[in-house]
């Protein structure tokens, strides 16, 4: 694979993937320390899906995430420090300390959280997309991320049919990860190609090597113009996520050999290789990047254990239901 990418782009795709990794890694260390109540669910291994997919969308685009959606957050650009807070339940927060680790969202960048219902989001995703047609907004689509459990819901074959019968302008993204929860795809599709979803609702698809940021970049940048001149498509992100599926997960489910197997198919570790190769970075520029990554997250991290507590006098506000 030649070169053709801009330098700036590609510091850009190495930055804010070790940025989404070493923020997942210090959301880890913050709940063994007893810093975070809830739960998360982190997506380490499947950086270069956020990455390279928000990277090739433009700033307008809606953008709706996953309830393992830190990468995805980062990637739209939501500010590291507040996003910190967030996590641990401070006011000033992305979402005033009320949505945690699932449900951060800053609707100035266009960026929409997790819904707790799985699925969901896809028929929401819809509703954005119906409002850039009728209001007929150019260079501008919506975008909903799901995992391959979520595909399962009724609530995508729904918004599917709906994006197709209406012709939204609407760009489906299934992170496939192959485990829904502790569940192997396998278990509970016939056919595990999920691409295949896309047939009855005439929708064109296309399956990806999610931990390849170029294919994802290039697909997503593809699958953007189709989607502004003809309507609906599906793309899915084949991926791993190394981590478990929340903090309480013991990986009981799989063994350490098929982990370390897909550990060596890190994403940042095939960028590492491929800057090198190229020789558009050289080693000592990609550790000093990841140098100010930890500091940046160093000071997230304070910034976020100095910031104030809500006050109980604010449980009421932003209450709509």
């Amino acid at each position: 694979m030649g070169n053709h990418y801009e330098k700036k782009l590609l510091k850009e795709m190495w930055f804010k993937m070790n940025l989404a990794r070493e923020f997942e890694n210090r959301v880890q260390w913050l709940f063994s320390m007893g810093l975070v109540h809830g739960t998360t669910h982190l997506g380490v291994g499947e950086e270069a899906t956020a990455v390279g997919s928000i990277l090739a969308l433009q700033p307008q685009d809606y953008v709706f995430g996953t309830h393992r959606g830190h990468s995805q957050a980062i990637s739209k650009g939501i500010d590291i420090n507040h996003m910190m807070a967030e996590i641990l339940a401070k006011a000033n927060g992305v979402c005033k300390g009320k949505g945690g680790s699932m449900h951060i969202a800053d609707p100035d960048i266009h960026y929409f959280g997790a819904d707790g219902i799985l699925g969901t989001s896809a028929v929401m995703c819809c509703g954005t997309a119906l409002k850039i047609k009728k209001k007929k907004e150019e260079n501008r689509i919506s975008v909903v991320f799901f995992g391959d459990g979520s595909s399962n819901e009724g609530a995508v074959f729904e918004a599917f049919n709906l994006a197709s019968v209406w012709n939204l302008p609407v760009l489906f993204i299934c992170v496939n990860n192959t485990y829904g929860m502790s569940t192997p795809i396998a278990k509970v599709m016939k056919d595990t190609d999920i691409s295949k979803r896309a047939i009855p609702f005439g929708m064109p698809s296309k399956s990806i090597d999610g931990n390849n940021v170029f294919d994802v970049y290039d697909t997503i940048s593809e699958a953007r113009e189709y989607v502004l001149q003809n309507g609906p498509m599906l793309v899915v992100e084949n991926t791993y996520r190394i981590s478990g599926h929340s903090k309480s997960d013991g990986n009981l489910y799989r063994t350490k050999e098929e982990i370390n197997t897909w550990k060596e198919k890190c994403p940042i570790k095939y960028l590492r290789h491929y800057l090198t190769e190229h020789r558009i970075f050289d080693n000592t520029e990609l550790d000093e990047m990841v140098r100010q990554v930890k500091e940046q997250l160093d000071k997230a991290v304070e910034f976020a254990k100095i910031s104030p507590e809500p006050s109980v006098e604010d449980i009421y506000e932003d209450v709509f239901a």
